[in-house]
């Protein structure tokens, strides 16, 4: 099982799932999808997904349950292999140009959110990186 190094399963996970499932809510989320965000912050430094365990107000953008507002059967988060990310440092915008050029890779990216002011990755089941907008 993988657990990512620069983030704590608060950041990733609601405060439901948090509390019934404790360190276990590891397993409920993609180590293809883990593996990627942890290499994002170490390419471009503080990133925020959920903040809630931090007084923030971010709590849905990881694993999604049908308790969230933004819950959809079929959306990645459900899945536990999409986040939404926001860097402190760098503009989602800059960080997507990256990747699409070739300047960043990273092998697991499989679908983009066009046009947001944060970072969907995601890493569905496809071959080709799926661009859409939310």
């Amino acid at each position: 099982m993988y657990k990512c190094e620069h983030f704590k399963i608060q950041e990733l996970v609601p405060p439901q799932v948090y509390n019934d499932r404790g360190d276990l809510a590891w397993e409920l989320l993609d180590d293809r999808a883990l593996r990627t965000i942890d290499c994002l912050r170490a390419d471009y430094g503080t990133c925020i997904i959920n903040n809630w365990s931090y007084g923030g107000e971010r709590m849905w953008s990881g694993l999604r349950t049908v308790e969230s507002p933004y819950y959809s059967p079929y959306s990645q988060h459900s899945f536990g292999r999409a986040f939404d990310c926001i860097f402190t440092k760098v503009t989602a915008e800059q960080i997507r140009q990256d990747i699409v050029q070739g300047k960043r890779f990273y092998p697991d990216i499989s679908g983009m959110e066009l046009n947001t002011s944060w970072l969907h990755v995601d890493v569905r089941n496809t071959v080709k990186i799926k661009m859409f907008n939310p």
